[in-house]
């Protein structure tokens, strides 16, 4: 972030507040008298441990907030709890084209000092990570020299139960980390499965939630929450076969379900995206080719349309 960035920084347009705390039994009134008294005019609100990274609302709030947006919090713990976290989320704001403001912190990216605020946060980050490699390698060095070696000596020999002890925990882990971001993407595969190849469904979660599945991964997490009891064992049941324009069909019709704000505009935007050729093979989608698909998910009952399509007048 050079200094010739910050002297033409843009004015900020709508505030967008969000407020965290860790239980259900806590409060969040206090943080949205505060953000409301700022001028936000939309105010997320979160029950979630600041150091999880997978929080819904605000991965929603990161996807949809709009250039010369700014995001609004009273204090920086309760966007996260670590420096190489809040650095992450404002590098995403920044290539959304908005900006981001703590109210009892000198962090404000749309002045200068804001920004080098931010600077030296980032400076701060970058060294801590390098005491802490320096560190790591004179513990290594230290402890070689005096012939210890680091690590699980059960792993090291081979040891049977050592393994499955570490395979458990591992496998515990992974569960954990799947159940805790599980309510923002299961409602899109229970749309989806067993209508929709394991492909489409990949495809529609990447790119609404911002994540890197793959069919293989993906299939073998839902048959793991399966053979938990978690999720209903429909889900893994083989695809039914589909000609190309029923396969489109359910697949805007889930697009549009997924998000019931989007325009039409915005879907045909997320189907080129995600590289799906019209039903005549083009590359291109209009609003028209979508309203058209998403007329005939309405009359088989796989759709609706909303009030913000209906309003591009491209629906009458």
């Amino acid at each position: 972030m050079a200094p010739a960035r910050t002297a033409k920084l843009p004015s900020p347009g709508r505030l967008i507040g969000y407020a965290r705390v860790s239980t259900e039994d806590q409060d969040t009134d206090p943080q949205l008298d505060e953000l409301r008294a700022i001028g936000c005019s939309t105010v997320l609100e979160e029950h979630a441990s600041g150091a999880d990274r997978s929080r819904p609302m605000l991965a929603r709030l990161l996807r949809e907030i709009q250039p010369g947006e700014t995001l609004v919090v009273v204090r920086l713990d309760r966007l996260a709890r670590s420096v190489s976290h809040l650095l992450a989320v404002i590098e995403q704001l920044e290539g959304s084209g908005a900006h981001f403001r703590s109210l009892r912190d000198p962090i404000d990216t749309t002045t200068p000092q804001g920004m080098f605020s931010l600077q030296v946060l980032g400076a701060v980050a970058q060294l801590e990570r390098a005491l802490i490699a320096e560190r790591t390698k004179a513990g290594l060095s230290a402890a070689r020299s005096r012939g210890r070696v680091g690590g699980n000596p059960g792993l090291r020999a081979g040891d049977p139960d050592a393994i499955r002890k570490l395979r458990a925990r591992r496998d515990a882990g992974y569960l954990a980390d799947v159940l805790a971001g599980l309510d923002a993407w299961l409602p899109t595969i229970r749309r989806m499965r067993p209508n929709q190849p394991w492909g489409d469904v990949v495809r529609v979660l990447n790119h609404d939630y911002d994540s890197t599945w793959t069919v293989e991964r993906l299939r073998r997490t839902v048959r793991r929450l399966v053979t938990e009891g978690i999720i209903e064992a429909t889900l893994l049941e083989r695809s039914r076969r589909q000609n190309g324009d029923d396969r489109l069909v359910r697949l805007i019709a889930n697009i549009a379900a997924a998000a019931p704000d989007r325009t039409l505009q915005q879907i045909a935007t997320q189907l080129e995206a995600m590289r799906e050729r019209t039903p005549r093979g083009g590359t291109r989608w209009h609003p028209s080719s979508v309203k058209h698909l998403l007329a005939r998910a309405q009359r088989l009952g796989l759709a609706s349309i909303t009030p913000t399509q209906v309003r591009t007048n491209l629906w009458r």
